[in-house]
């Protein structure tokens, strides 16, 4: 692959193609699985790259987070496994250890028709040792940040010879971040003959710089804007005019009055979330802060904690939030306005999605009026003023969360699963299958949503009790 590979094919669609998934050469068993996964139609990004995809053609695919493009690139990768061969045949790049995550566990639901796929996660911010031992049983899939993978190329402990599908996902994001040489280093040590799937929001010239170098004669789909960008026309947009000494204290106000059941609050410094944060809790809400000063085992819990339902708010700096993808994320705040429209526009674009109808509060004082114009000729539309004085907290008190997180020591090191620990509970320990939520296992560590009033009930029984046979520690985040 030279640096002069030829300018992309655009298969940009004019027409929608069927959004069937029967019509694609999947195995009956792969398609009866997305069935039982809910996977009934597919997304626009889907069904203009899954046939190409699937077809072994090298591809750039313009797609925002929250498209379903995880399911483009994941269904193709497993497509080329032969489970029979333990060994690395997939890699997929991730710019941040959240998103990795997040890939990883929807590799493996969609591998769950497939005996025995086994997915690993190397990132940087957690020990070498674990993820040296994993390699050592052998994966199929791995999925990782571009430096940490680096690290193992380098040490010998990740072998891709019998790579087949490389995967490039948020690739602008990751040259943001300035992984181009990490990317490249990592591109140069899989073999030539692959297929190369490489998926950006945005098309800046490293993503060409990158495509040349990389890809052979790739297939560039490009959707039309009203699918491939933010659809904030199911966004209701409302600004509020805030003074300077007034503007943290209006978060809450906020909060009490439109009652959200979970809010992604984007603050443009560290300090301006730990504050908000503060004032938050002192006013009764469950608040949880994340930007770049929390340790990785910190930022894993906090996630898995708004995730569940456990926390109503979510306070982070915009560099923190990158490769997020809260499903049903029902408001985000703006607690400042960023200079930059394009920031504005992705993160308000974290609700509203798949569909649903999603709520984005900006707050502004008469100092950032200009950022607002900016905004709003950005956006093309006038912007909608809710008075503070409006904001009025709601009958019942504080807003609370629905559930509460409880933190098993013990994950899939220790072969449990996400089925032992319900079914410890709900057969053992009797505790009601309608009061136990998202189940999260980690490698060292397994989490558990319960309602938050039967919370310290559930931990004293899991203590007093057995999960698959052995004794287990808990406690309550």
């Amino acid at each position: 692959m030279t640096a002069a590979a030829p300018t992309p094919t655009s298969i940009a669609p004019t027409t929608a193609p069927s959004t069937d998934f029967a019509r694609l050469p999947l195995a009956p068993h792969v398609l009866q699985n997305l069935q039982r996964l809910g996977y009934t139609t597919m997304t626009p990004i889907q069904a203009a790259a899954l046939p190409a995809a699937l077809a072994g053609k090298d591809l750039i695919a313009q797609a925002r987070t929250g498209s379903g493009k995880t399911a483009a690139f994941a269904l193709a990768l497993l497509a080329n496994l032969n489970v029979r061969r333990l060994a690395v045949q997939a890699l997929v790049l991730c710019p941040t250890r959240e998103l990795a995550d997040q890939v990883t566990q929807e590799v493996r639901r969609l591998a769950a028709a497939e005996d025995n796929v086994k997915v690993l996660t190397l990132c940087g911010g957690s020990t070498m040792r674990p993820q040296l031992a994993s390699l050592e049983h052998g994966a199929h899939v791995v999925v990782g940040t571009p430096g940490r993978l680096l690290d193992h190329l380098e040490r010998g402990s990740l072998d891709l010879a019998a790579l087949n599908t490389l995967v490039l996902d948020e690739a602008d994001r990751m040259l943001d971040m300035g992984f181009f040489d990490d990317i490249a280093a990592v591109a140069k040590q899989c073999p030539k003959q692959r297929q190369t799937l490489l998926f950006s929001a945005t098309y800046p010239e490293g993503i060409g710089k990158l495509a040349a170098a990389f890809l052979r004669e790739p297939l560039q789909v490009k959707l039309p804007d009203a699918a491939a960008g933010v659809a904030t026309a199911q966004i209701r947009q409302q600004f509020i005019e805030v003074r300077e000494e007034e503007r943290l204290h209006a978060v809450g106000l906020l909060l009490n009055h439109v009652r959200p059941a979970r809010t992604l609050a984007f603050c443009n410094t560290k300090q301006q979330c730990r504050d908000l944060v503060a004032v938050l809790r002192a006013q009764g809400l469950v608040a949880l802060e994340l930007h770049g000063d929390l340790e990785q085992r910190d930022r894993d819990q906090v996630l898995v904690q708004f995730v569940n339902h456990s926390a109503s708010v979510l306070v982070a700096t915009d560099i923190a939030a990158r490769g997020l993808d809260i499903v049903g994320l029902e408001a985000v705040v703006n607690v400042d306005v960023t200079p930059d429209p394009a920031t504005h526009t992705h993160r308000i674009g974290r609700t509203g999605r798949a569909d649903a109808v999603g709520a984005a509060y900006t707050l502004a004082s008469l100092d950032e009026m200009g950022r607002v114009g900016a905004i709003e000729k950005a956006g093309g539309f006038a912007s909608a003023w809710l008075p503070l004085a409006a904001l009025v907290p709601a009958a019942g008190g504080p807003l609370q969360p629905a559930m509460a997180t409880l933190q098993i020591l013990g994950g899939r090191k220790e072969k449990i699963r996400a089925g032992d620990v319900l079914g410890a509970l709900t057969k053992d320990m009797g505790v009601a299958a309608a009061e136990v939520g998202k189940i999260t296992v980690n490698d060292q560590a397994t989490y558990v949503a319960v309602a938050r009033e039967k919370a310290d009930a559930v931990l004293r029984k899991l203590n007093a009790g057995k999960v698959k046979g052995k004794t287990v520690k808990a406690r309550r985040l």
